[in-house]
């Protein structure tokens, strides 16, 4: 697995490392089962705080991307809560559509680039 942090980002690292995992999860190179590195394993390769990688591990327990066990770690395991995805993704769309209209983006402009990312994931 390759993870790739921009250090001058203003998005929190725990954050960055969540999207890269999810977007790992999405394309397919991180499967069902599939386990993460240790915590201090993953810290030492990306060259950050151990408890950035917790916190970063223990969000994407809570939103369902991944369970921890004392003697196995960390392991990719989808939460298949279909409704409660949806109302997720409802609750950040929201946001991001209305920068959209601020900005003009026509709604055809909006399912044209939603089309274009969802073909990465098949």
């Amino acid at each position: 697995m390759f993870i790739e942090i921009d250090f001058n980002s203003d998005e929190a690292i725990y954050i960055q490392l969540c999207n890269q995992i999810i977007m790992g999860i999405a394309t397919e190179q991180l499967k069902v089962g599939d386990p993460l590195p240790s915590v201090r394993q993953l810290a030492d390769t990306i060259g950050i705080n151990m408890h950035t990688v917790n916190k970063a591990y223990s969000v994407l327990r809570q939103e369902g991307f991944l369970t921890i066990d004392r003697r196995r770690g960390a392991m990719i395991s989808i939460d298949g809560d279909k409704m409660r995805a949806l109302e997720e993704m409802k609750r950040e769309l929201v946001v991001v559509l209305a920068r959209g209209c601020c900005k003009n983006i026509s709604k055809e402009e909006v399912h044209a680039l939603i089309d274009e990312i969802y073909e990465e994931y098949k």
